[in-house]
């Protein structure tokens, strides 16, 4: 990680992402909530991308409540979208704003913790789905969108045992690494020929559904709130971030990242 740059220090300005349009996965929930509120709050045009109409129209409310730009609401089920509806959703970003300056992946599901011996095969394929292909997809069809930026982020949500592997952790940890490597070879063939920048961050032990699934047992109140990793993510997503790409970074102090974790990415 750069020693000149680290998104934990950051501390945003009141209108760090105002003109620059944002959109966010898993945007009705847990981090992807938290960063949307936050992105509004420092005056960011906000995309809200999820598969529940209903709780996307709750933070939708939200964020209007606040006095900040109106954000739109996207629905995709990324388990269960078609090429179509991805071209859809691209093809309304480029119509209503002409471009794309952020872009954060934070959907994700869980899956089981099983060893490999015993792993579940149409579970694996679906949270491989959800959490690479699906990102993968979603970020192919608007990259024409991130490239006419002037200065572009894609933010991957990673996890700790998308680093360094955990027994029984299965097609979680796996499809965490696979998207550490497509952050990776994304900001190398953009670099040098586009103004999009690409980066992970490993959010780490988090008050979320999803580390309530993986550790059911927890009590979630002695964890860190999303909200406490806004500033992190509008790091990556703004300004502050230029000139920093094909990197991985850390949420929170090493020793608390470091520590057992589910990512606490929200599910999708």
């Amino acid at each position: 990680m750069s020693t000149a740059f680290d998104p934990r220090n950051h501390r945003p300005t009141g209108d760090e992402l105002a003109g620059r349009v944002i959109a966010i996965t898993g945007a009705s929930a847990g981090i992807g909530r938290s960063v949307a509120l936050a992105c509004a709050q420092h005056q960011g045009q906000v995309i809200l991308i999820g598969r529940n109409a209903g709780k996307l129209e709750t933070v939708h409310a939200e964020i209007l409540a606040t006095g900040a730009p109106e954000p739109a609401i996207a629905v995709l089920d990324l388990e269960r979208a078609l090429a179509g509806d991805f071209d859809q959703l691209a093809d309304a970003v480029l119509e209503r704003y002409g471009r794309l300056d952020g872009l954060l992946h934070n959907a994700a599901i869980l899956g089981t913790l099983a060893p490999i011996e015993h792993y579940d095969v149409p579970t694996w394929c679906r949270v491989m789905h959800v959490n690479v292909t699906a990102a993968f997809a979603l970020t192919q069809v608007l990259i024409p969108a991130l490239k006419k930026s002037a200065d572009a982020s894609v933010v991957f949500t990673s996890s700790g045992v998308g680093r360094q592997g955990r027994a029984y952790w299965g097609a979680y940890a796996v499809s965490k690494f696979a998207l550490e490597g497509l952050s990776q070879v994304l900001a190398q063939e953009l670099e040098g020929i586009s103004h999009v920048r690409v980066n992970t961050l490993n959010p780490g032990r988090t008050r979320t559904a999803m580390r309530r699934q993986a550790y059911p047992a927890e009590d979630l109140e002695t964890l860190p709130p999303p909200a406490s990793l806004a500033s992190a993510y509008i790091a990556l997503l703004g300004p502050a971030s230029r000139g920093h790409t094909g990197q991985c970074f850390d949420a929170q102090p090493l020793a608390t990242a470091s520590a057992p974790d589910s990512s606490a990415a929200s599910s999708s």
